[in-house]
């Protein structure tokens, strides 16, 4: 099927722009299919599960058709449930922050109905509502629908399932014939038709079909998070099960950035994929990940398409999948050739309802997983160590250090402590994060070495304070320092190779406009 992009679509520049925002790179079927006869004012019957991007589908063009200058109720969405109506609401207010005089209100029943009241005396364009709660308000007289425009039945065979239909008919009875009426529904059983042929005027039938779901070698986990936990829980992830080849997936382009230098700032070898780049950028990356040269890639769905890579060990939803086809591609980059694989999901708060539906659309088991604790990490590494050692014991060659070790003996040390403290040395080697590793890997300029400095822009600092600091300190000229590039919480900075040393020495925790610094080589 064609992509479409919002941008080639009638939309106003203030939705183009919260759109952009949320970074939605292009429409989903649903979406690119009824917008277009949302905005001729055309019926529409829309056939699509939960996490098609309905929602947007219906919610863009609403939007765009309210008369801000009229403060009386112009659109009705019914849902069948709080928890939806609450959504809903919140996308739209998501989609319509940049239009001015827009108001949006969930009613529901369990929230005091006295305070929708007030909220609606105020004045009110969209309501989302559940049925029961809808209809207490018209018989309170506290909603009057007479300059209703568009009526939308969200999840509408949900709503008959529960008993909803004598409600839902009551409202439509009540509203003025002369709107636009929009009804969306996973299925279509009778009840449903009848309602469309006596409630729609000539609909447009859009139907959007689920791709099937083969993912046989994927262990499938997710685990129940705080938002700002993510980055520590994707760090202890990727650092306990070590995998060579890895995918994270983020939402949007915004969201693929920040990660991105929030891994490299960790010293992941990491590299970010989205719409924005061009396509030699993307072929360059694409190199390095199938190369081996990077082992993680973070990208947005849209940017994935058509990836083929076949030995991805693991991927990692950073942020829940919006549709629910795009959790299937994005889990089945990994798993391929018979390999097995793994996909972990970072759930928090309402994600569970969206982890619940691809579940159930999936047909699959997605497994509860605690997060690795620190000590989980250490036996990790030490195992994957001794691994190491068996093999290069079985290799053989070991006599020069076999002469080496029976000298010691003669000392007085066992064979035994010898084999412990050189495990030490290793191990805490490996748990300072490779500070101690020599330059040579480093990317910088030519001759240049690139170090990281934990403060930044939020701190007030500028290009000029990190040249006089440095220069001011170890007495390098500052016409000599490379490129410095300052983001939000860090810096980084390039030296020549031969002060290298130096700077880091001289300037560990010294103090940049006084503050208290770290430096370190950016990995």
């Amino acid at each position: 099927m064609i992509q479409t992009k919002f941008e080639e679509m009638d939309i106003s520049r203030e939705i183009q722009k919260a759109i952009d925002e949320m970074g939605f790179e292009e429409a989903t079927p649903i979406q690119a299919q009824a917008i277009p006869h949302i905005f001729k004012g055309e019926d529409v019957i829309g056939q699509a599960q939960t996490g098609t991007g309905k929602t947007a589908a219906f919610g863009i063009p609403l939007l765009d058709k309210i008369d801000s200058g009229n403060k009386g109720v112009q659109a009705v969405i019914l849902s069948p449930t709080r928890e939806l109506a609450i959504q809903v609401a919140e996308e739209l207010k998501e989609l319509s922050k940049y239009k001015q005089g827009i108001d949006i209100l969930p009613i529901y029943g369990g929230q005091p109905i006295e305070r929708q009241i007030k909220a609606l005396k105020k004045g009110v364009q969209v309501i989302i509502g559940t049925p029961g709660r809808v209809m207490d308000h018209m018989r309170r007289r506290t909603l009057k629908l007479s300059q209703v425009k568009m009526v939308v039945l969200d999840e509408a065979d949900e709503m008959l399932d529960m008993g909803f239909r004598e409600d839902i008919e009551k409202i439509l009875q009540d509203i003025p014939q002369d709107r636009q009426t929009l009804m969306f529904s996973a299925t279509m059983p009778k009840p449903i038709l009848e309602l469309t042929e006596k409630y729609q005027r000539n609909p447009k039938f859009i139907k959007v079909v689920h791709k099937e779901l083969t993912v046989p070698n994927i262990e499938q986990y997710y685990l129940e998070v705080k938002e700002k936990s993510k980055l520590e829980v994707l760090s202890r992830l990727i650092d306990f099960y070590n995998p060579n080849l890895s995918l994270i997936f983020c939402n949007t382009k915004k969201r693929v950035d920040e990660l991105l230098m929030q891994l490299q700032a960790r010293g992941y070898s990491a590299e970010g994929l989205h719409g924005d780049m061009s396509q030699s950028q993307r072929d360059r990356v694409m190199e390095k990940f199938r190369s081996g040269s990077i082992d993680i890639l973070v990208a947005t769905d849209v940017a994935a398409r058509g990836l083929d890579v076949s030995d991805v060990d693991a991927v990692f939803n950073y942020d829940v999948p919006q549709n629910e086809e795009y959790y299937v591609h994005r889990i089945g980059r990994t798993g391929r050739a018979g390999r097995p694989g793994k996909a972990f999901s970072l759930v928090v708060g309402r994600d569970i309802y969206k982890l619940k539906d691809i579940q159930k659309y999936t047909r699959t088991k997605i497994v509860r997983k605690d997060v690795p604790s620190q000590s989980d990490v250490e036996e990790t590494r030490t195992n994957s160590l001794l691994e190491k050692l068996k093999e290069v014991v079985d290799e053989g060659g070991l006599g020069k250090y076999t002469q080496l070790i029976e000298k010691l003996i003669e000392e007085d040390y066992t064979s035994m402590d010898l084999a412990a403290a050189l495990l030490k040395m290793v191990l805490v080697k490996e748990q300072e994060d490779g500070r101690e590793e020599g330059f040579e890997n480093i990317e910088g300029a030519p001759e240049m070495v690139r170090l990281f400095i934990n403060i930044g822009r939020s701190q007030k600092i500028r290009p000029g304070d990190i040249v006089g600091a440095i220069a001011g300190e170890t007495g390098m000229p500052g016409k000599l320092i490379g490129t410095i590039d300052i983001y939000d919480k860090f810096t980084f900075v390039e030296v020549p190779k031969e002060y290298a040393q130096d700077v880091l020495s001289i300037m560990k925790n010294n103090q940049i406009k006084g503050k208290k610094i770290n430096i370190e080589p950016a990995r």
